[in-house]
């Protein structure tokens, strides 16, 4: 590895989803010795590429040990840990289930690392927290990490408090890195094909601001965040440079959100999901757009 301050050998959690498998390709790809882990009901760990392990991670002893080498034949000497396991959206269960699951995952990654020394955790959290599906209209745009989390769901609803937990546990250990990025709507590009007709109706993309994440550039922005290494918990929008639509963004907001503030001038497509403070801090730069996969009218 040619960065020093990237870590050696890292855990991912959700390690097959969407999101997960374009992170480990990442990571691997730099030169990171990935330990891969999910927990995926009946898969044959053999059957997946590279090191991989089955954890129940609303299980904390099964966590301590894939995070300690105690599972045989998976070394331990973990650097960090990269939290992406989750129920990945609202509606998919029952609240209930989705607030019992999520949050019990998330508390024992989090106890886990600390227990064992990992002084370095990314985690994903949502653009939910921003407020979305934007029923209620944004204080303002684009929309940036300035304002308190705005819960709409139960989804949300956790991933707001796991803001809060990783604040907490940075407070009672300050040698803590933690970061949370709030990934925007996951895309792979043969998810692209229905994006130019999208233009027939705003509406239908309004719930998110019309933004959205290529996975590629989302693990792009792991790697970022596994690089830094200012103590304390910190968030980070990460979307795409971009929005889903051919129209610009000023008009859409003209018509869909007339009476919200627009806080700067806007690029043409400009994402109304702010990624300056990721640019700045983190170093994370946007290199896809579904503009390059698909013909536009």
């Amino acid at each position: 590895m040619t960065d020093p301050a990237r870590p050696g050998r890292v855990v991912v959690t959700g390690a097959t989803g969407k999101l997960g498998r374009a992170v480990v390709a990442h990571l691997r790809g730099v030169g990171v010795d990935v330990l891969a882990v999910d927990r995926v009901g009946g898969r044959d760990p053999r059957d997946v590429d590279g090191e991989f392990l089955l954890v129940d991670l609303t299980d904390y002893g099964q966590v301590v040990e894939a995070f300690t080498g105690g599972a045989d034949e998976h070394a331990g000497g973990i650097d960090a840990v990269v939290h992406l396991a989750a129920v990945p959206a609202p509606g998919l269960m029952s609240n209930a289930t989705t607030f019992a699951n999520n949050s019990a995952a998330t508390y024992n990654v989090f106890a886990a690392a600390r227990a064992a020394g990992i002084r370095r955790v990314v985690w994903a959290s949502s653009e939910t927290v921003l407020g979305l599906p934007f029923d209620t209209p944004p204080p303002y745009a684009p929309v940036d990490e300035a304002y308190a989390p705005r819960p709409e769901s139960t989804y949300s609803l956790n991933k707001a408090l796991e803001e809060e937990m990783a604040r907490h546990f940075c407070r009672w250990d300050p040698e803590l890195v933690m970061v949370g990025l709030r990934f925007s709507n996951v895309m792979d590009v043969e998810d692209y094909a229905p994006f130019p007709s999208f233009d027939a109706d705003p509406t239908l993309r309004r719930w998110n601001l019309w933004g959205y994440i290529d996975a590629r550039d989302g693990a792009q922005a792991v790697e970022r965040a596994l690089a830094y290494d200012q103590p304390g918990a910190d968030v980070f929008i990460i979307a795409n440079a971009d929005t889903v639509m051919t129209r610009s963004s000023a008009s859409l907001m003209a018509e869909v959100y007339p009476d919200v503030e627009i806080r700067k001038d806007l690029g043409e497509h400009e994402t109304l999901l702010s990624i300056d403070k990721a640019r700045r801090v983190l170093g994370y730069e946007p290199r896809h757009s579904w503009r390059n996969h698909v013909r536009q009218a």
